[in-house]
């Protein structure tokens, strides 16, 4: 009965886990690319002498200017999905990496893409992107 009430417990609190998680490496969000920048239609890969970490995470900025708007308002530059590809968040609620070229801005919102071996998922999300969307917004509560 312990064992069930532990296990019980930890289930709990995973969903509250992803919906915090954030895809990184090394602590760098977005492989390191501009949040901002994607909001001005270049994805561009920030540098380390403009980082601001946010909720314990570090991003990067191509500018003293686009750290400073991301600083302003976080909530409206971070990456839905916690960075991870919308696509595969919608299909089976999977993190899975992202390509930090792929992406779409819809609603005011970035969204990020696995794009590698011949599978980009942005194609596939275009196909049904608000049910889709509707979908991996369920699954990431999860």
């Amino acid at each position: 009965m312990y064992k069930l009430m532990i296990a019980a417990f930890f289930l709990m609190l995973s969903p509250i886990s992803q919906a915090q998680e954030v895809n990184t490496k090394r602590g760098v969000a977005v492989k390191g690319y501009d949040v901002v920048a994607y909001f001005d239609g270049q994805p561009q890969k920030g540098d380390k002498a403009f980082e601001f970490s946010h909720e314990g995470v570090t991003y990067r900025f191509t500018s003293a200017a686009n750290a400073k708007r991301f600083k302003a308002d976080p909530q409206a530059y971070l990456p839905q999905y916690g960075g991870y590809c919308a696509y595969a968040i919608a299909l089976n609620g999977k993190k899975v990496d992202i390509d930090p070229q792929t992406f779409e801005i819809r609603d005011g919102k970035l969204y990020l893409f696995y794009n590698a071996w011949g599978n980009n998922t942005l194609k596939k999300w275009l196909e049904d992107p608000e049910g889709l969307k509707a979908q991996a917004d369920e699954n990431w509560k999860m």
